[in-house]
C-alpha cells in the first residue's frame, strides 16, 4: 500500500513541478509592462524590428578581441 503511494507522488512531482514553472513564467510576462510587441519591417539590408520594448543600448555585445594566431602547421616543418 505504501509503494503505491510512493509511486504516485514520484509520478505526481514532475507534473507540480512543471505546472509551477509554467505559472512563474505567465506571472513575468503578464509583469513584463510591454504593450507593444514590435514588429519585423523589410528594409533594403534586410529585416529591422520596429516598436517593441527593447532600446538600441539593452542588448550590449562586447568586442571580441583579437583572434589567437592560428597553431603551426605540422606539414610545414616536415618540408
Amino acid at each position: 500500500m505504501v509503494q503505491g503511494r510512493v509511486a504516485g507522488a514520484r509520478a505526481l512531482a514532475p507534473l507540480l513541478a512543471a505546472a509551477a514553472l509554467m505559472a512563474g513564467a505567465f506571472a513575468a510576462v503578464q509583469r513584463a509592462g510591454c504593450d507593444d510587441p514590435g514588429r519585423y519591417e523589410q528594409r533594403a539590408d534586410g529585416y529591422e524590428l520596429v516598436g517593441g520594448c527593447v532600446a538600441p543600448g539593452d542588448i550590449v555585445v562586447p568586442d571580441p578581441g583579437p583572434l589567437p594566431a592560428p597553431a603551426p602547421d605540422p606539414d610545414a616543418a616536415r618540408g
